[in-house]
């Protein structure tokens, strides 16, 4: 079957959407592989809101869908039907930016809308297998391969760089974990993953150790996933095994109270996403913040899923995502994804590369 276009979404204003609603399973889910990718409700017309069997039934026809839905409603994620949708645009403009990438990558877009649907307010080392499952089904399917296509061969890893991928320093209660990386943007790879697995270890299993703080080497903080490393995985099923076993974020998790990460420059995907495990992000001026998954036909999958909407929400999560957009530090603390905007999130070893 083929993917539906979504060039011209299902559209329905607030009074088709309670109808759907009130009818049930006997309506018709809209589906990635029918006849629509996209719903778009218009959510302007009504402020009154849903006493608990409307609101019951609204939340069980959003379940439902196999697609993403989008609302329009320039109250935001305050008007207060906008939990019956999975993503608010406040404006025209913003709609289309969210219908380019839902158009793109429209498995990938109702993969993240199912998984943050499933996962919202459950324990967060359960939704982190619901997550790594939808990640590595994602590589395997069309929209990924055909971003592995286009991309062209991985791009040519820098220089060789010296020392520990992680640094680790002790004083006293404290630990130091610094991101070393700095000619990749410290960007994750395998290298870099197993180091923070160690260094998470240690700290899970020393009540000692008070309080880690997590930087970056260099310009930055990190910018993600390693691209060179994208698509290489032998198998699904092997991908997902890894991740379960050699979870990063899984042990954020068991950590977090004790975490505080210090964000310089970009912190984009994975930089962000492990992040926002911590009890506490300071974030330096020059800060910024993006989730750019939608654009390769996947989502968010070291621990975003989990970790964002526990900050912002899963509607603001979820427009985040679909929008692939880049959000400073003003707006990104404004959210509540970051807690403190200060100088002292700069790591002191930034070098000019």
């Amino acid at each position: 079957m083929r993917v539906a276009d979504v060039s011209n979404p299902i559209h329905l204003d607030e009074g088709a959407l309670l109808e759907a609603a009130h009818a049930g399973p006997a309506t018709a889910a809209y589906s990635v592989l029918s006849d629509c990718a996209c719903v778009v409700v218009e959510l302007d017309g009504r402020s009154a809101a849903p006493g608990p069997p409307e609101r019951a039934a609204l939340s069980d026809w959003l379940n439902r869908q196999a697609c993403a839905v989008v609302a329009v409603a320039a109250a935001g994620i305050d008007h207060p039907l906008a939990f019956a949708c999975d993503a608010v645009a406040v404006d025209a403009e913003d709609l289309r930016e969210l219908l380019t990438n839902i158009e793109r990558a429209p498995i990938a877009a109702m993969v993240l809308t199912q998984l943050l649907r499933t996962t919202e307010g459950i324990d967060a080392e359960r939704a982190l297998v619901f997550e790594s499952l939808a990640y590595a089904t994602l590589q395997t399917g069309a929209e990924f391969q055909s971003w592995l296509r286009e991309s062209g061969p991985p791009p040519r890893g820098a220089a060789a760089e010296t020392g520990p991928a992680v640094r680790i320093e002790r004083r006293g209660a404290e630990l130091d974990l610094e991101l070393n990386r700095p000619a990749r943007r410290n960007a994750l790879s395998v290298e870099m993953r197993d180091a923070l697995v160690e260094a998470l270890e240690l700290v899970a299993a020393d009540a000692t150790i008070r309080r880690v703080y997590v930087s970056g080497a260099g310009k930055c903080f990190s910018t993600g996933g390693d691209l060179s490393e994208f698509g290489t995985a032998a198998d699904a099923a092997s991908a997902h095994a890894v991740r379960s076993t050699r979870s990063v974020p899984a042990l954020l998790v068991r950590c977090a109270e004790r975490l505080t990460f210090r964000v310089h420059g970009a912190a984009v995907g994975a930089g962000i996403e492990m992040a926002a495990f911590g009890r506490r992000i300071e974030a330096s001026p020059d800060a910024f913040f993006q989730l750019p998954e939608i654009r390769y036909g996947l989502i968010p999958g070291s621990g975003g899923c989990v970790s964002v909407p526990r900050r912002i929400g899963r509607l603001r999560t979820a427009y985040w995502a679909l929008s692939a957009r880049r959000v400073d530090a003003h707006t990104a603390f404004a959210w509540g994804l970051v807690d403190a905007l200060n100088e002292r999130a700069v790591a002191a070893s930034i070098e000019e590369l």
